[in-house]
C-alpha cells in the first residue's frame, strides 16, 4: 500500500512536467507597437528569438504590409529574398540588417519616410526537430512629420563672447514641437573646449533638472541654472565664470514618446549652436617689495607684500608668508608662517604679526630674530570672490620670488689669555694653566662661554705638526675628552676645571717628557636662540704657552745623503741615513735606533708614501712586497749609519726617498726611553736609461746574422756556378795541315 501511495503522489509531478515540455517552443520577439517615428530619421526594430533547437546563429526575414499582402525586404540568409520594391533601398544600404547577437537582429531604416509606415515582420526559419511556438512576429510602425524646431539667437551665426573671470553671462535656445503625437522635449546645454562635447544642464522629458559630470557642486550653490522663458525659449544663466568654462556651447533637443509598453523612446534630436565664450583670467601680480635682506640679531625683519589685479567688483585677497631653507623648496616643503583668509582673518603667533597695511599691501613682521631665521622668504596670494549662496570662490592663485633673508649674530667682544700659573722644571712636577675670558663687552645673559684646550707637539724638524684636541666642554658644561689625554683623566692624572665665570684650569699632576710641548686654549660664544637651542657665534684662541725643561738626553738629528742619487737601469743605488747627535755624548751601548725608508714615487710629494724596508733596534730586517724585479737590502753600517741599497734598479725606483728614525735611549736605571721620531728631508733618486749597453747586444745580433747571412749567399753563388751552371762545349774538329816551305815548292 505504501509502494502504491507513492506512485500515485507522483503522478501528478510527472504529468505537469511533461506539459511544460510540450508547451515549450520557439518564441519570436519585436517590441509592442505601435512604434512613432519622425519622417527623416533612422529608425531601428529590433527582432530576437529564443528557446530554440539547432545552431546557436539563427537566420531572420522581414517583410513589411501596408494592408494585406506582404513585400519580401531583407534577410539574413537568403540574398535573393528581397522583393523587386525594395532591391534599390537594400543595394544603396538605406535599409539594411544589423545582426546584434546569434539570436537577435535589428531592421534599419534610414530617412524613414511615411510610405514606410505599415507592419513590419520577423520571421526566423525552423531549425527545430518539432514545430513548437511561433516563427515570427508582427509590429506596427507610425511615421509622423517633423515639427520640432530649434533655434539660437537672430543672427546666422553663434554669437562670441569675450569675459574676465568671475563674471557672469546668459545664453538662450528656443525649441518648439508642433507633432500632432503627445511628444516631450529632452533640452540639454553643452559645451566643447577641444574636441568633446559635455554636458552641463540639461531638462529631461520627464521634467527633471540633471547637471552634467563636474557641474553637480555648482548647479547646486546656483551658479548654473536652466530657466524657462516665453516663446519656449531656454535660458543658461553662468555666474561667476571660471577659465574652464571658456569653449563653444549648443544646445541639443531631442523629442520623447511613451510608447505602448509605457517606456519613453526617443524618436528625433536636433543641436545648434549657440555662442563662442572667451574667459580672460584674472591678472594677479605677488611682489615682495624688497630683494636681499640682511638683519643683525636681535632686530626685527620687516617685508611687504604687494598684490595687484585687474579683477574689478567685490572680492577679497587671501595671504599666506613660508619660510624655506632653499629657494626652490615647494609649498608641501615650506614651513607656513602666518596667513590671513579673505575674511581678513590672521592665525595667532607670538613673534610673528601680519597686517593689512592698505588693499594691496600686507606687511610681515619677525620680531627679536635669530640666526636660525636666515633663509627664503615668500608669500602667496589668492583672490576670492562671493557665490550667490553667500560662499567664496577661489578665482587666481599666485606666489612670489623668494626673497633671502640673513640674520647677523651678535658677537661678544671679549677677549682670551692663557697664563701658566706652575711650569715645571723637572720631570714629575706639576704643569696648571688657566684660560681666562678679558675684556668681554656686550655679554648678556643668553651667551654662554665655553672652553677647548689643545696641545701642539714640538719637533726638531720643520714640518708642521696639527694640534691635537685634550678636551672640549658643551653649552651644558659636559666635558669631552680627546684621544690623548682619555686615559690620564679617567686615572686622575689630568684635571679640567672651571675656576670662576671667566677662568678655565687645566692641570697635568706629573709631567712627562711626552707632555712637552705648546699649548693653547679656546673660548667659544654660544648664543641661545628662542626655542632655547644654543648655537656658536665666536671662537677666540689664546696664545700657546711652551712647557719645555732641558733634559739629560742628547738631541738627534737625520738626514738622507746619495753619493750619486742619479743612477742607470740596472745599477746598484746607495741610500744612507745618518744620525748626528748634539749635547751630551752617550756610550753606543746606551743608543739604539729604528730605521723605517719610505719612497713618494712622484716628482713632487703629492702621493701616499710607500714603506721600503725597515730595520729594527734589535737588527730585525722587514721588506715590503715588490713588484718589480729589482731588490733592496737594508743593513747598518755603523752605529749611526744605516745604508739602504736598490739593486738592478727600474723605472719605478725613482722618486723622493726619505727614512725616519725612532731613537732609544737607556736611561742610568737602565730603562729604555723611546725618542720622538725623527724624519729626514727627502731626497730625490732618478734612473735613467743606459742606451748604450741598451742596444749593445740587439746590434751584435744584427751585426752578426748580416755576416752569416751575407757568407751564406755567397756561398749559394759560388756552388751554383761551379756545378749547376756548367756545360760541356763541343769544339769544332779542325783539318790540320801544315805549310809546304816555299823551297820544296
Amino acid at each position: 500500500m505504501g509502494h502504491r501511495g507513492l506512485k500515485a503522489s507522483c503522478l501528478p509531478l510527472f504529468v505537469l512536467l511533461l506539459l511544460l515540455a510540450v508547451c515549450r517552443g520557439r518564441v519570436v520577439r519585436v517590441p509592442k507597437g505601435p512604434l512613432i517615428r519622425v519622417v527623416g530619421t533612422e529608425v531601428e526594430i529590433p527582432c530576437s528569438v529564443s528557446d530554440y533547437d539547432g545552431p546557436s546563429e539563427q537566420n531572420f526575414d522581414w517583410e513589411f504590409s501596408q494592408e494585406t499582402d506582404f513585400l519580401r525586404i531583407v534577410s539574413t540568409w537568403d540574398s535573393t529574398f528581397t522583393s523587386e520594391e525594395y532591391q534599390n533601398r537594400v543595394g544603396y544600404g538605406d535599409i539594411k540588417l544589423r545582426r546584434i547577437s546569434n539570436d537577435a537582429v535589428e531592421l534599419v531604416i534610414r530617412n524613414i519616410q511615411p510610405t514606410d509606415q505599415g507592419r513590419y515582420k520577423c520571421s526566423t526559419p525552423s531549425t527545430d526537430a518539432t514545430v513548437q511556438g511561433n516563427y515570427d512576429a508582427e509590429v506596427q510602425v507610425k511615421v509622423i512629420s517633423d515639427g520640432l524646431s530649434v533655434s539660437g539667437s537672430k543672427a546666422r551665426s553663434s554669437v562670441s563672447l569675450r569675459l574676465s573671470e568671475g563674471d557672469s553671462f546668459k545664453l538662450h535656445c528656443s525649441a518648439i514641437t508642433t507633432s500632432q503625437e503627445h511628444t516631450h522635449l529632452h533640452m540639454t546645454w553643452q559645451s566643447k573646449n577641444g574636441s568633446t562635447w559635455c554636458d552641463i544642464l540639461s531638462l529631461t522629458h520627464e521634467g527633471k533638472f540633471q547637471p552634467g559630470p563636474g557641474y553637480e557642486e555648482r548647479y547646486h550653490n546656483g551658479d548654473i541654472r536652466l530657466d524657462t522663458g516665453a516663446n519656449d525659449t531656454y535660458w543658461l544663466s553662468v555666474s561667476q565664470a571660471l577659465s574652464v568654462d571658456e569653449g563653444v556651447y549648443r544646445c541639443l533637443v531631442s523629442e520623447w514618446v511613451r510608447g505602448a509598453d509605457s517606456s519613453w523612446q526617443k524618436i528625433q534630436e536636433k543641436r545648434v549652436e549657440i555662442a563662442s565664450v572667451a574667459i580672460q583670467p584674472t591678472a594677479l601680480d605677488v611682489v615682495i617689495s624688497t630683494s636681499n635682506v640682511s638683519v643683525t640679531e636681535r632686530d626685527s625683519l620687516d617685508l611687504t607684500c604687494n598684490i595687484t589685479t585687474d579683477r574689478s567688483g567685490i572680492f577679497q585677497a587671501e595671504v599666506m608668508w613660508y619660510f624655506s631653507a632653499s629657494p626652490d623648496a615647494t609649498l608641501s616643503d615650506a614651513q607656513v608662517l602666518l596667513s590671513m583668509n579673505h575674511d581678513s582673518v590672521v592665525s595667532d603667533s607670538t613673534l610673528i604679526s601680519l597686517s593689512h597695511v592698505d588693499r594691496n599691501s600686507y606687511r610681515l613682521l619677525v620680531r627679536d630674530v635669530d640666526v636660525g631665521d636666515s633663509g627664503y622668504y615668500f608669500c602667496q596670494a589668492a583672490v576670492w570672490v562671493p557665490l550667490h549662496n553667500g560662499s567664496w570662490h577661489k578665482v587666481v592663485e599666485r606666489r612670489s620670488a623668494p626673497v633671502s633673508v640673513m640674520v647677523t649674530a651678535l658677537e661678544p667682544d671679549y677677549e682670551v689669555f692663557l697664563n701658566a700659573s706652575k711650569i715645571p722644571k723637572f720631570s714629575d712636577d706639576p704643569t696648571e694653566l688657566n684660560c681666562r675670558i678679558t675684556n668681554a663687552q656686550d655679554t648678556e645673559a643668553n651667551i654662554r662661554f665655553t672652553v677647548s684646550w689643545y696641545y701642539r707637539q714640538r719637533l726638531r724638524s720643520d714640518d708642521v705638526v696639527t694640534a691635537e684636541l685634550l678636551a672640549t666642554m658643551d653649552t651644558d658644561w659636559t666635558l669631552q675628552l680627546g684621544d690623548r689625554s682619555r686615559e690620564q683623566t679617567q686615572n686622575g692624572e689630568i684635571i679640567f676645571s672651571k675656576k670662576a665665570v671667566d677662568t678655565f684650569s687645566f692641570r697635568i699632576q706629573w709631567t712627562s717628557e711626552s707632555d712637552r710641548g705648546d699649548y693653547f686654549c679656546v673660548i667659544s660664544a654660544w648664543s641661545r636662540h628662542r626655542n632655547n637651542s644654543w648655537v656658536k657665534s665666536k671662537d677666540v684662541t689664546s696664545a700657546s704657552v711652551s712647557i719645555f725643561w732641558a733634559t739629560q738626553g742628547p738631541v738627534f738629528n737625520v738626514s738622507v745623503h746619495s753619493d750619486n742619487p742619479t743612477v742607470y737601469q740596472g745599477e746598484v743605488a746607495d741610500l744612507w741615513c745618518i744620525v748626528t747627535t748634539e749635547g751630551m755624548a752617550l756610550e753606543q751601548d746606551d743608543t739604539s735606533f729604528d730605521v723605517s725608508w719610505f719612497a713618494v714615487h712622484s716628482f713632487a710629494l703629492d702621493r701616499e708614501p710607500v714603506l721600503l724596508a725597515s730595520l729594527d733596534r734589535r737588527g730585525i730586517v722587514t721588506q715590503s712586497r715588490r713588484n718589480g724585479s729589482s731588490d733592496l737590502s737594508l743593513e747598518r753600517i755603523s752605529p749611526l749609519e744605516f745604508r739602504l741599497r736598490v739593486h738592478g734598479c727600474e723605472d719605478h725606483d725613482f722618486g723622493n726617498h726619505y727614512c725616519i728614525v725612532t731613537p732609544w735611549v737607556r736611561s742610568a736605571t737602565g730603562v729604555w726611553q723611546r725618542e720622538p721620531d725623527i724624519k729626514a728631508k727627502p731626497i730625490f733618486l732618478s734612473v735613467k736609461m743606459d742606451v748604450l749597453n741598451a742596444f749593445k747586444y740587439p746590434l751584435l745580433i744584427g751585426i752578426g746574422l748580416a755576416t752569416v747571412i751575407g757568407l751564406l749567399s755567397c756561398l749559394i753563388g759560388y756552388c751554383s756556378s761551379r756545378w749547376c751552371c756548367k756545360k760541356e762545349v763541343q769544339e769544332t774538329r779542325r783539318e790540320r795541315r801544315r805549310l809546304m816551305s816555299m823551297e820544296m815548292d
